[in-house]
């Protein structure tokens, strides 16, 4: 981590270190930019800061043109699912809305994976009534970047109607996964 935040400090940005959740460290943040002026750039969005999450997820739409390239370089082939991983759930919903797009009808099936202790996707999946949760507490799990609570609320609906199936993982099968990578 303090590595991260020196290569942060070296840009001339204001950065810290906090205790918090991520969900926290977001709203600080946001407070922060606020009180001094300055401009947020983070993929949680919230009434009234929506457009740089949107741009954000615009950016994580771009990796299937790579995918979509590789795949046509192995004869057109067709994934039959897609796994793609959730915090906030901006990158899933990016790649997920921009394949939906793409391949319409022909779209695999999509599961969206996330921590356990920080399931907000699928928690708001198996409310069942297409509105997100909040999950709170320390979402402490070794997939660091995944450890929020609050859903994008631009992606969700995205999540929502294109995602087939949705998981919460512990942290064992995930450092057995790292392994066996």
């Amino acid at each position: 981590a303090i590595h991260r935040l020196n290569a942060i400090l070296e840009t001339g940005a204001h950065a810290e270190i906090t205790d918090m959740n991520y969900d926290d460290a977001v709203r600080l943040a946001a407070d922060m930019a606020d009180r001094h002026g300055w401009t947020l750039v983070q993929d949680t969005a919230w009434e009234g800061y929506e457009e740089i999450p949107q741009w954000i997820m615009e950016g994580y739409s771009t990796l299937t043109s790579e995918i979509e390239d590789q795949l046509a370089e192995q004869g057109g082939f067709m994934p039959t699912h897609l796994i793609l991983q959730a915090g906030v759930g901006s990158f899933a919903s990016g790649v997920l809305g921009a394949f939906a797009l793409l391949w319409g009808d022909r779209l695999p099936i999509t599961i969206i994976a996330e921590p356990e202790a920080a399931a907000c996707i699928y928690a708001s999946a198996q409310a069942g009534d297409g509105k997100v949760r909040v999950v709170g507490g320390s979402l402490a799990t070794i997939m660091a970047g995944l450890a929020c609570g609050e859903p994008n609320v631009l992606g969700w609906p995205i999540l929502r109607d294109y995602a087939v199936a949705y998981a919460s993982c512990q942290d064992s099968v995930s450092a057995c996964g790292m392994r066996l990578l």
